[in-house]
């Protein structure tokens, strides 16, 4: 009798690329999906849930994302400041008048694991406001999300 094994990659075998993808005009939860993916290495035959093995995903023009129904107006931002009193709330609009980045952050951060894999794989997200980044060195793939 065969026994066939399961293959598990590990971490130091993972081969990581960098993509670019450009958030204008992308509907956010969507953009965030695909994100998320990458980051946890989903698009890639060698996926382990248990090891770091996705890629590195820079966003840019993140102030150019889409809202779809009323949640422009409805959904709130909730944050403390660790006050008595101290809980503060924005609008979706007003977040993203004023910063943009947070609202992909917010919504990649949802959608990855809550223990230290995911904090881990969320430290590979860059987010920019506007075209230019800062990782020309890096050599990304542009990657096109499919709507």
């Amino acid at each position: 009798m065969l026994i066939q094994k399961s293959y598990v990659l590990k971490p130091n075998e993972a081969q990581k690329k960098w993509h670019l993808i450009n958030a204008e005009n992308l509907v956010l939860g969507r953009l965030a999906t695909e994100v998320a993916n990458l980051l946890r290495g989903k698009n890639r035959p060698t996926y382990t849930n248990h090891t770091d093995s996705g890629d590195f995903v820079i966003v840019t023009n993140c102030e150019k994302v889409k809202l779809t129904g009323k949640k422009i107006d409805k959904k709130i931002y909730y944050w403390h400041t660790n006050h008595i009193g101290g809980i503060k709330e924005r609008t979706a609009k007003e977040q993203l008048e004023r910063h943009p980045e947070m609202l992909v952050y917010e919504a990649v951060k949802g959608m990855l694991p809550k223990n230290t894999l995911g904090r881990e794989q969320l430290k590979k997200l860059k987010i920019f406001v506007g075209e230019k980044h800062d990782h020309e060195a890096q050599k990304p793939e542009v990657y096109e999300l499919k709507q």
